[in-house]
């Protein structure tokens, strides 16, 4: 992970706490709606939920799920537009990545949900899209030029980088991710994402670090799910958590 010359935004204005006092979400829903689901820069595009002790893996990806529904009320309110799952998943997630996006329509975000682990990390996120703005180019045109996948990109992204210092590899949180690549509109506004990035300390093959990983994306009312309601019914209930990869062949899935 590329180390921040500056950070945009102070934890106090991503870091969240779920309140067992709010059973339906709705605060916690819309003040991470606001954060995420934003259509300027006047929001870090990003934000950390931490859940209350106690919690379990599966109350966790119930929460996760409950949290989608609440904003998918409150989108629907303020867009006409639903929110719909493109995948639901678990995976156990030991390797460090460079700034990217996730693959995703144009507006879209992430919501991963980190379990306890003995495996600690860094999170970090890079407004790109503000880049973009400053440069006066898309954010498609910027990742074109100055991919940090590849080359000066992360040099060119180090004014822009925040890090998630609240996260912890010791509790259940919730992180929610603008993944859009969306060009700013001026008509109704349109999603500005921000690439993110996981520097992994002390990989072990012995070791589990487990994300609930969900993708979520912006559509049309009355555009069906890619997940269906049993399939959702099956992440949030099943031990399954998928280890084998394109770097990690010698692995199995546990179950």
């Amino acid at each position: 992970m590329v180390a921040p010359a500056t950070t945009l935004w102070s934890p106090q204005q991503f870091c969240l706490s779920a309140s067992t006092s709010d059973p339906d979400l709705s605060d916690v829903a819309t003040t991470a709606y606001e954060l995420v689901c934003r259509v300027d820069f006047s929001a870090p595009g990003f934000c950390l939920i931490d859940l209350p002790e106690g919690v379990t893996s599966q109350t966790q990806r119930r929460f996760m799920l409950s949290l989608k529904r609440t904003m998918h009320r409150i989108h629907s309110a303020r867009t006409g537009r639903d929110l719909v799952y493109l995948s639901a998943a678990r995976f156990d997630q030991q390797v460090t990545t460079k700034l990217h996006r996730d693959s995703g329509p144009a507006e879209c975000f992430l919501m991963l949900g980190y379990e306890p682990s003995p495996v600690s990390a860094d999170l970090a996120v890079a407004d790109y899209s503000l880049c973009a703005h400053d440069w006066r180019l898309t954010p498609e045109q910027l990742l074109a030029l100055h991919n940090p996948m590849f080359g000066t990109g992360e040099d060119v992204l180090r004014p822009y980088l925040t890090r998630i210092n609240c996260y912890s590899n010791l509790s259940h949180q919730v992180l929610l991710i603008n993944n859009s690549i969306a060009a700013p509109s001026d008509k109704q506004g349109a999603w500005q994402g921000v690439l993110h990035t996981a520097t992994v300390h002390n990989p072990s093959d012995a070791l589990r670090r487990v994300v609930n990983s969900t993708l979520i994306a912006s559509v049309p009312a009355g555009t069906p799910e890619s997940v269906s309601r049993h399939e959702q019914e099956l992440f949030a209930a099943t031990d399954l958590v998928r280890r084998r990869g394109y770097d990690r062949h010698h692995l199995e899935d546990d179950s």
